[in-house]
């Protein structure tokens, strides 16, 4: 290749150290020009809306944000990239629980969604040739209603919405759809940017669906796309590894796979605004183990303005109310 005919080499630069930056912050943009090369002009994207060259974040969602540079020089266009990362401008506020009852619950069951629906407490339960879907009696443990998946399907998080109940599959590509009555299957759907099926929950309109990584997914239940995301990140880096969702009061309460904490998610932004360690409750389950019969199920019962909590194999299910510190 004739070296004259190459294209000149420009990067955006960000008065941001390390192109990182709070929520809120203004940051200022600029190019690169290590040629020295005439520039006709230049046009700045941010997530492929035309931003200024000071840049003021108040009103974005955190995260990687894409960052490119659309610079005209002679006849050539040139398109220099380049990554900002968006932090929350605030810790999360500390909340605290009271155990307001113990119930129990089927210690064979490897808990991986959990969700009440007109009052009635529904799970998902995992494992190769042990992934089940249920009705649950939750004082009593009592199982009303099961179908067994098929062995092939490591079943995951599950959603109940305008009486579907919608379950996802761990790495199968499948989610699958029953009517809430009869546990009858209706269909399935296939999974479309994310890779892997964890978490999953609602807001009496879209779907919400966490892969294993820091990104929450916002499905249409009518074509089953994934047509938005958040990443979830604090004031000091990003969330990931989320797994079992429940929506609540506008916000989404996220279980960190192996972690006792549960985040409280702003779901505009991904703002993480609370959190909530339920370290102390796990003593009381006595085969507990921080890498295998972990924390892992929450649903909250809008009847009683309780949550529910239990894990994978737990023999316990207690019914918590959650308060801020």
């Amino acid at each position: 290749m004739n070296c004259a005919s190459e294209k000149p080499f420009f990067s955006v630069k960000t008065s941001a150290k390390n192109n990182t930056i709070k929520l809120g912050s203004t940051v200022k943009l600029s190019l690169n020009n290590p040629e020295g090369v005439n520039i006709n002009s230049v046009v700045y994207k941010l997530n492929g809306e035309i931003v200024s060259e000071t840049l003021s974040l108040k009103n974005v969602k955190l995260g990687k944000q894409d960052l490119i540079a659309e610079v005209i020089s002679g006849n050539d266009t040139v398109i220099a990239k380049s990554n900002l990362i968006v932090l929350n401008n605030k810790r999360p506020d500390l909340y605290t629980y009271e155990i307001v009852n113990t119930y129990p619950h089927d210690p064979t069951s490897y808990t991986q969604g959990l969700e009440f629906y007109k009052g009635e407490l529904y799970e998902s339960t995992g494992q190769y040739g042990q992934s089940k879907l249920r009705k649950v009696n939750y004082e009593t443990g009592e199982i009303l209603k099961n179908v067994d998946l098929k062995s092939g399907y490591f079943a995951e998080g599950l959603t109940v919405l305008n009486d579907k109940i919608y379950q996802l599959t761990w790495q199968a590509d499948t989610g699958i759809i029953y009517d809430v009555n009869t546990f009858e299957k209706l269909g399935i759907f296939r999974y479309d940017l994310s890779k892997e099926g964890w978490g999953l929950c609602n807001d009496g309109k879209d779907l919400y669906k966490s892969d294993g990584t820091a990104k929450i997914w916002k499905l249409n239940t009518t074509t089953f796309t994934e047509d938005d995301k958040i990443e979830i990140y604090t004031e000091k880096g990003k969330i990931g590894r989320l797994n079992e969702l429940e929506w609540a009061n506008g916000k989404i309460y996220a279980n960190i796979y192996e972690n006792t904490g549960v985040a409280i998610i702003n779901p505009e932004n991904g703002a993480v605004e609370g959190v909530i360690d339920f370290t102390p409750i796990t003593t009381q389950i006595s085969n507990y183990s921080s890498n295998d019969n972990v924390l892992n199920g929450i649903a909250y019962n809008s009847e009683t303005d309780t949550f529910f909590i239990t894990g994978k194999r737990w023999d316990k299910l207690f019914e918590v109310r959650i308060t801020k510190k």
